[in-house]
């Protein structure tokens, strides 16, 4: 499909093979970066609570994980991973994502079985990869949210991807999960400095 640059007389096509490839690359990329934190962290390291307005790690683990299952629902119809038994499981303190909460509510989330949430984390991942590895190109530009976007969407960075027609597969993938990954990465990247940890990539 063509991708238009700054001069209306230049285009390049990308090969729908190495569009499917580059976003199969990336998001195990991504989940590998999770992966490893996951592995080079405890329990108190996760639970850690630094001071009022700083959420503890805990958060931004459950919170991304949590949207990624969810948000396979919005790409795919399927229902989420997270059931009761998951959380009878996790147990974490609040078993909620927390987008719609503030930070005063959810600087109190803790997981209660690291080994458990561990669990749940590489069953949403393999989830998703495994539906990505069979996705075919032609899904990529079915709309999952059309305009006008509901309220609750059109605040997110999201809506401000989104094309004419509204949020697509290959929006949802990009926004929901890739990049939405990534910056809780960040978020956790931070708060493993605050307990004495590195980075997990230079």
């Amino acid at each position: 499909m063509p991708y238009p640059l700054a001069n209306d007389d230049l285009e390049v096509t990308m090969d729908d093979d190495l569009l499917l490839d580059s976003l199969r690359r990336r998001l195990r990329a991504m989940h590998s970066l999770y992966e490893d934190a996951t592995a080079s962290m405890t329990i108190e390291h996760v639970n850690h609570f630094e001071r009022e307005g700083v959420l503890p790690i805990a958060f931004s683990l459950f919170h991304f994980v949590n949207m990624e299952d969810s948000s396979f629902f919005l790409l795919t119809g399927e229902l989420p991973t997270w059931n009761d038994d998951w959380a009878a499981k996790v147990h974490p303190t609040i078993p909620n994502h927390g987008k719609e909460k503030t930070v005063e509510e959810m600087v109190h989330q803790r997981i209660g079985d690291y080994d458990a949430f561990i669990d749940y984390m590489n069953t949403v991942w393999a989830r998703t990869e495994g539906w990505l590895a069979t996705l075919e190109r032609h899904e990529l530009d079915r709309v999952v949210i059309a305009r006008p976007l509901p309220a609750q969407v059109a605040s997110t960075y999201s809506a401000r991807v989104a094309g004419p027609q509204g949020i697509t597969v290959l929006d949802g993938i990009e926004c929901w999960i890739y990049q939405h990954g990534l910056r809780h990465m960040g978020e956790i990247e931070l708060g493993r400095g605050l307990v004495g940890l590195g980075g997990m990539t230079s």
